[in-house]
């Protein structure tokens, strides 16, 4: 389980991978964006982050949480999330999904030399 703000989420990810395949995971990591996007500006704001949470179970997520979330993810500093920052979000709040990142890098770098 990780641990946000005090919020505990339940780390599902490593067994969706394993059951759905690398390609089968990013297409649901791809719905999940689509999920909570502000359809006309094309990314995740705050509003369509507040609108949308409860698809997700963060409905009990006080607005400085939902901000702090934007804000940890939004790596070009837009104060919105585009699909990229999204997925490599959701990437960092999964330990698991960095352990099995992290162990299939070093496993190409031994391969390789």
């Amino acid at each position: 389980m990780a641990s946000r703000n005090g919020i505990v989420f339940e780390d599902f990810f490593p067994a969706m991978v394993e059951k759905l395949g690398t390609e089968g995971f990013m297409k649901e990591l791809c719905n999940g964006f689509q999920l909570l996007v502000d359809e006309e500006k094309g990314v995740i704001t705050f509003e369509s982050l507040k609108r949308n949470s409860a698809l997700l179970g963060l409905q009990g997520m006080s607005d400085e949480e939902l901000m702090c979330m934007l804000r940890e993810g939004d790596l070009d500093g837009d104060g919105a999330l585009n699909e990229m920052e999204f997925c490599t979000l959701m990437f960092r709040l999964s330990p698991g999904l960095m352990e099995t990142s992290r162990d299939m890098l070093e496993e190409a770098i031994v391969s390789e030399f």
